[in-house]
């Protein structure tokens, strides 16, 4: 992000100096905390054009509206030019769900929107975002076009190991020749055999999980625009822990197409040893790219 644009952010207040840099750090933190600063939910397609009270849904019941520009807005609340920063997790988790609440709204009134992640304050007034709105409209309106009628969802396929290891068993001759050989041999070989009967299973466990993830990930990008594979996954539900992760993905997915996908991922949930996850629809935070911003 440029410089003009991201200096005007603001990062966590870092822990306090000491003796005369802390006096003048409280100073300078002083002076910016007395400024006017906006805190950025999104941005969204409004064609109405003129500027909308959302109401007292903000964090701690700050009250939303937007900061209109043409065909587009920024959603946001008046606030101080410092981040909100707290030493209690309750409490900043508290915020978190506010600034969702927020994004959630915003998601069933407009027809697209481009989300903000948490804590990001503008050290200006209305019609300085109005004018940082004008100077990047185009490449704000290119996105909120793009998204239009689709949303974020979440998919993830979990599979029972236990099943596909008896699957890989059976589909391979050598591997039960060598399990029934085990039952029979001395202590000493009996060990040595496991060990390698553990590696060519645990081979072909892998490349069987790589076939099955990649033909149902042909058969889910049929019907999603665009696709992000997650390698750091989000926290997986207790319900789902006693099956293995084949795949996690995030699908910006058109409103017209979410019942096929979802024939789709029935179908995959279906088959025996296999479970699917499907979350949504959400705010499109994975397609959503402020970088190029000024």
């Amino acid at each position: 992000m440029p410089d003009e644009f991201s200096d005007k952010l603001f990062d966590k207040v870092p822990d306090a100096p000491s003796d005369k840099a802390s006096e003048k750090a409280s100073e300078k933190a002083s002076e910016k905390a007395s400024g006017e600063a906006r805190y950025l939910y999104c941005i969204v397609h409004s064609p109405s054009g003129g500027q909308e009270n959302l109401g007292n849904i903000g964090i701690e019941k700050q009250a939303v509206y937007t900061i209109p520009y043409k065909n587009i807005a920024a959603v946001v609340h008046s606030c101080r030019p410092v981040p909100y920063d707290s030493k209690d997790p309750k409490k900043a988790e508290g915020w978190v769900l506010e600034h969702s609440y927020v994004i959630d709204q915003a998601t069933k009134k407009y027809e697209s929107i481009l989300p903000f992640s948490f804590d990001v304050i503008l050290r200006e007034g209305d019609s300085q975002i109005e004018q940082w709105l004008g100077r990047n409209y185009n490449r704000l309106w290119e996105q909120l076009d793009a998204l239009s009628g689709k949303a974020e969802y979440t998919i993830q396929i979990f599979y029972d190991y236990d099943f596909l290891k008896a699957k890989v068993l059976m589909a391979n001759l050598e591997l039960s020749d060598m399990q029934k050989r085990i039952e029979t041999e001395s202590k000493g070989k009996a060990y040595l055999l496991s060990k390698k009967l553990d590696q060519k299973i645990k081979r072909d466990l892998e490349a069987e999980s790589r076939l099955l993830e990649e033909e149902f990930l042909a058969q889910i990008k049929v019907h999603a625009d665009r696709l992000v594979v997650n390698d750091r996954p989000s926290r997986i539900p207790e319900n789902f822990r006693d099956k293995k992760l084949m795949a996690s993905y995030s699908c910006l997915v058109h409103k017209n197409n979410v019942d096929r996908l979802g024939e789709v991922l029935e179908g995959i949930n279906s088959l025996q040893g296999f479970r699917v996850r499907f979350t949504g629809p959400w705010a499109p935070f994975s397609f959503v790219d402020f970088q190029e911003l000024k």
